[in-house]
C-alpha cells in the first residue's frame, strides 16, 4: 500500500505505479465501482477505469480515498498524512534533500515544488507522489 514506508522499489517509477494500480484496482473491484463511488465521492467512470487496471489522473488525496476502502486501512486523511510523512522519513534515512530528489526525478518538478507538495502546502498528483517516492526509496541505503 502506497502509504507504507518503502525501503525498496521495483526497477522504474512505471513499475511502482503499476504495482499501486493493481492494489487500487483490487480495492475497487472488491467494493464495486458504484459502492466505491458512493463512499469516495469519485466519479464511477474513473473508478471503473481503476478497476480495469488503468490508473486515471488522480490526486494523492483521491488515491487515499480509494485506499481507505481496503479492510483495515486508515481513513483518507490519515493515509495521505502517513504517505507524506514516510517521504520525509525516507529522505532523512537516505540523506536526501529536495535538490537531490529533483536531480533524480524523471518528471518536471523543481525543489521548491517538491518541498511544498511533501509538506501539503501544494496539491500533489498521485503520479508525482509515485515518482518522488521512487527516487527516495531508490536512494535508501
Amino acid at each position: 500500500m502506497f502509504h507504507e514506508q518503502r525501503m525498496t522499489v521495483p526497477d522504474s517509477p512505471a513499475e511502482l505505479r503499476a504495482e499501486y494500480a493493481d492494489d487500487l484496482a483490487a480495492i475497487v473491484t472488491e467494493r464495486g465501482p458504484a459502492e466505491a463511488a458512493a463512499e469516495t465521492g469519485l466519479e464511477r467512470e474513473r473508478l471503473e477505469a481503476v478497476a480495469a487496471g488503468e490508473l486515471p489522473e488522480l490526486t494523492l488525496e483521491e488515491a487515499a480515498r480509494i485506499q481507505s476502502l481496503a479492510e483495515g486501512a486508515p481513513d483518507p486523511e490519515t493515509t495521505k498524512t502517513m504517505a507524506l510523512e514516510h517521504l520525509l522519513l525516507g529522505m532523512s534515512t537516505a540523506v536526501l534533500d529536495v535538490d537531490a530528489v529533483e536531480s533524480e526525478l524523471e518528471i518536471d518538478l523543481d525543489a521548491k515544488e517538491i518541498q511544498q507538495k511533501i509538506e501539503s502546502r501544494a496539491p500533489m498528483s498521485f503520479d508525482e507522489f509515485v515518482h518522488v517516492q521512487y527516487v527516495i526509496a531508490d536512494g535508501a541505503p
